[in-house]
């Protein structure tokens, strides 16, 4: 990425773009709005990365970077999402499947992505970022601390607290 930024930025797309989409489809809960939030979060990451200097290209740790873009724009969706009015789900298109995917497993997976994503949708904010970037972008505590920008205990707590409710959660069903 040091000499070609739009060769080095294709690969850092291919090598992350399955991490963004899976942690912000997590996040969001729905398919339309992780694809939304996965490329504006590499369109910022491309113009951000077009300001920057060698040195600090070459220090950059891409995956929390990605994963600290992509906090940044959930949190002002989220924001935003809590200001208007609920949308008429019957306006709300409906999710695709993959055409390539089995129906059976498709729909086995789909069900099970619906559930986890509603459980998630019902955590605090804080606890579904801290279980998201834990335990679906398998993140570090350090580099979750980094990302959303608290300290290492704090996310620990949130992480711990999260899964604890996410099983009572599951349990009540």
């Amino acid at each position: 990425m040091l000499d070609d930024l739009d060769e080095g930025f294709a690969e850092l797309y291919a090598a992350y773009r399955n991490l963004v989409f899976s942690t912000a489809l997590r996040l969001s809960g729905r398919w339309a709005c992780a694809e939304d939030l996965t490329a504006e979060a590499f369109l910022r990451a491309y113009r951000a990365l077009a300001g920057y200097d060698r040195d600090r290209i070459a220090a950059l740790q891409p995956r929390a970077w990605l994963m600290t873009v992509l906090m940044n724009l959930w949190r002002n969706w989220a924001r935003t999402k809590a200001r208007k009015p609920p949308p008429d789900l019957r306006d709300e298109p409906v999710d695709a499947v993959d055409p390539g995917q089995d129906v059976e497993a498709a729909a086995v997976r789909r069900e099970t992505g619906d559930e986890l994503a509603e459980l998630l949708r019902q955590l605090p904010e804080e606890q579904r970022a801290a279980v998201v970037l834990r335990h679906v972008v398998d993140l570090p505590i350090s580099e979750i601390a980094t990302v959303l920008k608290i300290p290492q205990g704090t996310v620990k707590s949130h992480v711990s607290r999260g899964l604890r409710r996410l099983r009572a959660l599951g349990g009540a069903r």
